[in-house]
């Protein structure tokens, strides 16, 4: 079984992106998104989703929190000492990442934000140092991790210059629409969410 199932610092999470969007037909197939970023997920039966190339965003220092915040609203109810609460709209988090700038490295980051392109990210948590990288599905079912995406574009750039550390940059991500996941592949090379 690939998803985690014990307790963890995720001290492997990564983060990847391609060119493109998240489809209905994609929200409703996890397989689908896979295929987006792995060419053995499309033998699994997501063969008409055409594969890019992965770029993933490497030296990253922080994460932020990932899913959908709370949004309690207090509701006034007339004749009662205390108010109800019921759960509003969520707002999207701010998704800020911080890495170890390399400009050679990081250049296309910033042209992204500049060109505005629609992305679909994939945060993989992972406890393991090959955290499901291997070549098959079937042998990604032997490692455990989690696969979250989402859709947006990257909103900034910055770099933070340091006297004492190594140069920093700092990307803050848009995101359209909700998070997917966590999808792992499980016995039988079947992916999904954790049954």
């Amino acid at each position: 079984m690939a998803h985690i199932n014990n307790i963890g610092a995720s001290i492997y999470t990564r983060i990847d992106y391609v060119p493109g969007s998240i489809s209905t037909a994609d929200r409703a197939a996890p397989l689908n998104l896979a295929a987006k970023f792995e060419s053995s997920a499309a033998a699994d039966g997501a063969a008409a989703v055409t594969e890019a190339a992965v770029v993933a965003i490497e030296g990253i220092r922080e994460f932020p929190s990932l899913g959908t915040p709370s949004n309690i609203v207090n509701v006034p109810q007339y004749g009662q000492s205390i108010s109800s609460q019921i759960q509003g709209q969520a707002d999207a988090p701010s998704l800020e990442f911080t890495f170890n700038y390399i400009p050679t490295n990081h250049y296309t980051l910033d042209a992204l934000r500049k060109s505005g392109t629609n992305l679909v990210f994939r945060v993989r948590l992972s406890n393991t140092e090959d955290g499901g990288v291997q070549d098959t599905p079937a042998s990604d079912a032997t490692t455990e991790y989690e696969d979250l995406y989402f859709q947006g574009t990257i909103a900034s750039f910055e770099i933070v210059p340091a006297l004492t550390d190594a140069t920093q940059a700092n990307i803050a991500l848009t995101i359209d629409g909700d998070f997917e996941g966590p999808f792992s592949y499980t016995a039988g090379s079947t992916y999904g969410l954790p049954s």
